[in-house]
């Protein structure tokens, strides 16, 4: 599949791999992807501020994943996630609902050899299932455009179709299917 990626996607996808290392991350998580995508300029042609949509993917982390939907859900049954966060973080450090996922083996060695860089510690990298959805589903958009090759704004379309913390912080700044689609059309 990675051969129909651009030469940008696939920097993406590295970025991605790179972001999940940075972070102590277990796996490549479709938020790692969003980051570096943002890395890569993927939504200056949308004029959204990168910066503030990689803010919100940190305050997602913080909640440990949950989306405002889950926080108005809680807020409902007399619950403050706010409150519960900052406690949890007081007693255990900030960012402790947002610990590392468990390392298993998964595609990172095919993705390595696709994108023509072996590890230099030689361990397996793997995607999350919901990157791997995000990478089948950009193929399925590219496809069903009939685009020869993925690049990054097909990713940016999978990201924005897949519920989860990385399309929520891209609707909340205006980035929508349709409104990458439109950039992806120009």
């Amino acid at each position: 599949m990675f051969e129909r990626f651009t030469r940008d996607a696939r920097y993406a996808v590295a970025g991605a791999v790179a972001q999940a290392r940075a972070a102590g991350a277990g796996a490549v998580t479709e938020e790692h992807l969003l980051l570096s995508l943002l890395d890569g300029g993927a939504l200056d042609p949308l004029r959204v501020d990168g910066t503030a949509v990689a803010a919100d993917l940190e305050a997602a982390r913080r909640r440990g994943g949950m989306s405002k939907a889950d926080e108005e859900a809680l807020a409902g049954l007399g619950i403050d996630l706010s409150e519960v966060v900052a406690r949890i973080e007081e007693t255990h450090g900030t960012g402790a609902l947002a610990a590392p996922a468990p390392r298993r083996p998964g595609l990172g060695a095919s993705l390595r050899e696709a994108l023509g860089r072996p590890s230099p510690d030689r361990r397996h990298f793997p995607l999350t299932q919901g990157a791997k959805k995000t990478l089948e589903q950009s193929l399925r958009i590219a496809l069903g455009r009939k685009d020869r090759h993925i690049g990054t704004l097909h990713l940016l379309l999978a990201l924005v179709s897949r519920p989860g913390p990385a399309s929520e912080a891209l609707a909340d700044h205006g980035v929508t299917y349709a409104t990458v689609e439109t950039a992806l059309a120009a």
